[in-house]
């Protein structure tokens, strides 16, 4: 296992929660989400919501499809406007969304969880052509959502486990059979938060606690991570730029204490660093 190159801040806006870093491929822009603060960002320019906004995949140039605590919505870049689409668990004031990512077929996986790290309070759900389905409950802290490039499964951790699982899809996308460990990060001693699958079939896991984006091939073997020595709590992976060669992670400042930021001082901030191979496009959501 090597370590590859450093991240360096990116974009220094401060989140309490980063999250739901999103590449546009038309718009060739970051996005991504500060959940406790409520915001969307991409440099530049930042939005505020009622809800506690976590994740979007991309449905045209101007839209996002963007998971709240209580809902899914459209959210219109240019004016700022939210259209709602469906309930997202709203009858349910425990819990909040937290990861997601938008599929091969024109789906988009969400994931939720407690506001307060509540035990198995959250599940797993996908949204598919007009359809919301719940597919796993009991989960506590749903994350790593994401697709290889050949299509056929999709990947997904409850973070406190330590380990991020491999489900094979059916030809609509949908979960089929028994999930299986595809990384057992305990061992390591990590946590695995958000995660992206690059052109290559690499895995990138951003390890809350650890300060890094690791890599695993098709194997689940560790081959590579990259480090990230002034921010330890980073959260989710995304490819971008002209080359796609560029690995963006958001972090978050939630839980750390004084000193622990004093130690990690670009904590909350998002950071990028260059890629050995390209990431994929994200994929559009079709409503």
């Amino acid at each position: 296992m090597s370590e590859r190159s450093p991240f360096e801040v990116f974009d220094d806006t401060s989140c309490v929660l980063g999250e739901g870093a999103l590449w546009h491929p038309e718009r060739e822009q970051l996005y991504w989400f500060d959940i406790l603060g409520r915001r969307l960002h991409t440099p530049g320019r930042h939005w505020a919501f009622e809800g506690m906004p976590s994740c979007a995949g991309w449905v045209d140039r101007d839209t996002l499809l963007v998971a709240t605590n209580k809902a899914l919505v459209t959210f219109d870049l240019e004016t700022g406007r939210s259209e709602p689409v469906c309930d997202f668990d709203s009858e349910n004031p425990v819990t909040r969304s937290n990861d997601g990512r938008a599929d091969p077929h024109g789906g988009f996986y969400i994931s939720t969880m407690g506001i307060d790290g509540e035990v198995s309070a959250g599940a797993l759900y996908r949204y598919y052509r007009g359809e919301l389905r719940q597919i796993r409950s009991g989960m506590t802290i749903p994350n790593a959502i994401c697709f290889p490039p050949e299509g056929g499964f999709f990947h997904y951790s409850d973070t406190p486990t330590g380990m991020i699982m491999r489900q094979r899809t059916d030809k609509e996308g949908w979960p089929v059979g028994e999930a299986e460990v595809f990384v057992d990060c305990k061992r390591s001693g990590h946590n695995p938060d958000g995660a992206v699958i690059d052109a290559q079939g690499t895995l990138w896991s951003a390890q809350w606690g650890s300060g890094r984006v690791t890599g695993y091939d098709r194997g689940g073997r560790e081959v590579a991570h990259h480090p990230c020595a002034t921010a330890p709590q980073l959260t989710c992976p995304a490819f971008g730029g002209e080359d796609m060669k560029t690995m963006f992670v958001t972090s978050a400042t939630a839980g750390l204490s004084e000193a622990e930021i004093a130690n990690g001082p670009d904590s909350g901030r998002t950071f990028s660093t260059r890629a050995d191979a390209p990431g994929q496009a994200e994929h559009k959501v079709i409503l």
